[in-house]
């Protein structure tokens, strides 16, 4: 799925998305191409600028730790941005396989879960089990399997998401950092391999390099039935299952978006109640 030379693309892209004014840098606005040059990117992280081309070309195979250190510095990389360099550069991919098999210890505790959504995800982004209120909540998708697909080849997602734009970058910014923690998942990459031909806003989006897991956010939510709510979510990492994330959703005590989650569950109570559990999102519909 990516180029033989993803340390060289890594690189451009997040120079391109270095202002010079965000390390000091003077813009007289003759500037051919976005972000910073290659000789500051060099200069600012203190080598040559001969062995800085070398590494973006793909040259030089063998950059130290240090080398990458300063780069990221330079290129004022978060730590997630900077793992996944070092990852590329130092060619470290020492991770445990991801998992798609929920618990039962896991189902039971999102079960339990009757007042809030919440739903575990897979490092693909697949859903991979899901309570009644989640189920609830995203009704109003043909399926729910997948966030990514959800996002980006579902029409109602534009009207789900109050800030489709932002939903989408920040989706595929997490899918970039799982991608980097798990490099050689297969599922992964039929999931970037679909969107990228499905979608060009997500291949446009996966073009930037942008890694950021998503951990928590505030989102903007449209319901259908329930109409307009302001949830937090939360990501929590389950880390007897490489890869998966335990997602839940709150409003605040007492506000409008609290008596949403109410009228919710009082919807999804009207579900079926399946005892059975399915297969995991991609071979059909999300546990539950």
């Amino acid at each position: 799925m990516e180029s033989v030379n993803e340390l060289g693309d890594y690189l451009r892209a997040r120079r391109a998305a270095v202002a010079p004014a965000d390390v000091g840098l003077p813009d007289d606005g003759s500037r051919r191409v976005p972000g910073l040059r290659r000789d500051e990117v060099a200069l600012l992280a203190g080598m040559s600028t001969d062995y800085y081309i070398r590494l973006e070309q793909g040259r030089e195979r063998h950059p130290s730790e240090q080398v990458l250190r300063a780069i990221a510095g330079a290129l004022r990389l978060s730590d997630a941005a900077a793992t996944h360099l070092f990852r590329l550069g130092l060619s470290v991919f020492e991770t445990a396989a991801a998992t798609t098999s929920v618990a039962p210890q896991l189902l039971r505790l999102m079960d339990g879960m009757r007042e809030v959504p919440a739903f575990v995800v897979g490092a693909a982004q697949d859903v991979l089990a899901a309570n009644a209120m989640a189920r609830e909540l995203y009704g109003g998708f043909a399926r729910y399997d997948n966030l990514l697909r959800m996002i980006f080849l579902d029409p109602f997602a534009r009207e789900f998401y109050a800030d489709w734009d932002h939903a989408a970058r920040i989706a595929v910014g997490n899918l970039r950092a799982s991608s980097s923690q798990f490099p050689q998942d297969e599922r992964i990459e039929r999931v970037v391999g679909e969107l990228s031909m499905r979608s060009p806003a997500f291949a446009g989006l996966w073009a930037h390099y942008e890694v950021r897991p998503r951990t928590h956010e505030d989102k903007h939510l449209r319901h259908p039935q329930v109409g307009e709510m302001r949830l937090h979510f939360e990501a929590l990492a389950v880390t007897s299952a490489p890869g998966q994330h335990l997602s839940v959703y709150s409003a605040e005590p007492g506000s409008a978006s609290a008596d949403a989650l109410v009228l919710l569950g009082q919807l999804s109570e009207q579900e079926v109640v399946l005892t059975d559990h399915a297969t995991p999102a991609e071979e059909g519909e999300p546990r539950s």
